[in-house]
């Protein structure tokens, strides 16, 4: 147990890595990745992208997790100060810098929250602002999960404009498909989306002036400058120097055009921005090329550490758990309560509530979150094939002369072990699935991406997260069914012949 933390904690980076954070959406891993490419020639570097909501991406920052990540002002004074009315920039600057946080590097556009609508539809009833929007109830709002719980979001917005309309939660990345095929009427967007000229929306004005600038800054550590002084010199040389038009391209150069977040990071701060034409989307990858790209093998060493590790470790303590709750029936009830209990909390609620107690993103939490949830089979498996042990059987090993330990080792666990593996495969089978949550904090592995393509809206990288994932499922549940039939071959083989009675 002891080395498998070590080993997680090892994975998590060295100091002397300047870790770039971002947000799980198109515009964020590509802030990111130009962020990390401008300090690379100057400091090793990395990027962790797609680390989830802004909760999760600011408790890294100042769990010392990363080092830096791409914010917005109001997101800041709204989501993380919690401030209702604006606060001045000197205000900001001196709560953030109590949790040793820094702020700057105005990075040269506003991206600000927006509601949007198709622009026949907004002609057909009038709507023109956030104030037409409250007077039309029966418009279905789609709204990403994130907007629907932020302070900045749909719940003081519904307030302020008296909205009476149904809201339903979707990943941002799918609410564009969502409005176009007319599954919703209205999405929350960023002003710097690409496809709200391409689908031809209709933003609706905030004309009560609800939503606050939303300039692109950074966040960063305090230390950042004194540890990495060249790639500091060299972050701050991109102040100013992202317009709005310029980010639009780069948004439509990865949701649109289908190029790769570095290469757009890298064509900006090499040659600028390029186009969006039929060369480069015509140049994007398909899903074979998305599928055996030169980053599968990682994925797949991230993702097969993280089921073996949490399963094995989950077999060590599942088991003698397992015993005890089959011969002690006074701890039965206790203990299958609270492997069952664990195994009800959802895997990205218990992801972010383990962040801030461990104080680290990265492989440690998920690897503990998958141990959690890999318990139950395990546990439940054990205690079930010891109590379908016959108790003649046991007491024929005692009056033999066993002891209990030795009736264990020697008579109970070998008959009901083949149960026991049926819940270690569930366990591991499972895990397989779950462990793609765990790309969200940064551990890597399939789940990358299928994050990224939840960000982008692409059903091609999706694929090539999920193929690999099945095909890893099917290839632990075979391998199980192999030591389950290998185990009863030994079972049956007869005894040597020089053991045979006289």
């Amino acid at each position: 147990m002891a080395a498998w933390l070590l080993f997680a904690c090892g994975t998590v980076g060295a100091a002397d890595t300047l870790k770039v954070g971002s947000k799980r959406f198109t515009e964020s891993y590509i802030l990111g990745e130009v962020l990390m490419q401008a300090g690379a020639p100057h400091a090793r570097s990395e990027h962790r992208q797609g680390l989830g909501n802004t909760a999760i991406v600011f408790e890294a920052l100042r769990t010392g997790s990363i080092d830096m990540y791409p914010e917005y002002t109001g997101t800041i004074e709204r989501e993380i100060l919690k401030q209702e009315a604006p606060v001045s920039a000197e205000e900001v600057r001196r709560r953030l810098a109590e949790l040793g946080i820094g702020i700057g590097v105005p990075l040269g556009f506003n991206n600000s929250y927006a509601l949007a609508m198709r622009a026949d539809d907004a002609k057909r009833h009038g709507i023109r602002t956030l104030s037409d929007l409250a007077s039309h109830p029966q418009l279905r709002l789609g709204l990403s999960h994130e907007f629907l719980g932020r302070a900045d979001g749909w719940p003081g917005l519904s307030r302020r404009y008296a909205f009476r309309h149904a809201a339903i939660g979707m990943d941002h990345g799918i609410a564009y498909d969502a409005l176009s095929h007319r599954q919703v009427d209205v999405i929350d967007i960023y002003a710097t989306d690409a496809k709200i000229e391409q689908l031809g929306l209709q933003v609706l004005a905030d004309d009560l002036r609800y939503f606050p600038r939303y300039d692109a800054v950074l966040l960063y550590r305090l230390d950042v400058e004194r540890r990495f002084p060249a790639a500091w010199q060299a972050i701050q040389a991109l102040q100013g120097r992202i317009r709005a038009e310029d980010m639009i391209r780069m948004n439509a150069a990865a949701e649109i055009g289908g190029r790769s977040f570095a290469a757009i990071a890298g064509g900006f701060l090499g040659h600028g921005v390029s186009g969006t034409g039929g060369k480069e989307a015509a140049s994007a990858p398909g899903l074979r090329g998305k599928l055996f790209d030169g980053d599968l093998w990682r994925l797949t060493r991230q993702h097969v550490f993280l089921v073996a590790a949490s399963v094995g470790v989950a077999v060590l303590i599942g088991i003698p758990l397992g015993i005890a709750a089959a011969f002690l029936p006074v701890l039965r009830h206790a203990i299958m309560a609270l492997v069952g209990v664990l195994q009800t909390v959802p895997s990205l609620a218990l992801l972010a509530m383990l962040i801030p107690v461990l104080g680290t993103i990265g492989m440690l939490p998920a690897l503990i979150a998958l141990f959690l949830y890999a318990l139950l089979p395990i546990v439940r498996n054990t205690c079930i094939g010891l109590q379908q042990v016959p108790a003649g059987l046991r007491q024929a090993a005692l009056a033999l002369g066993l002891s209990r330990r030795q009736r264990l080792l020697h008579v109970d666990l070998p008959l009901c072990m083949p149960v026991i593996l049926a819940g270690v495969k569930t366990a591991a089978v499972v895990n397989v699935g779950t462990a793609t949550i765990a790309a969200f904090i940064g551990a890597g592995g399939y789940g990358e991406r299928i994050a990224t393509g939840l960000a982008l809206n692409d059903n091609t990288m999706l694929l090539a997260g999920a193929i690999p994932a099945a095909v890893l499922a099917l290839l632990t549940q075979w391998l199980f069914d192999l030591a389950e039939h290998a185990y009863r071959r030994i079972q049956s083989f007869p005894p040597a012949s020089g053991a045979t009675d006289k």
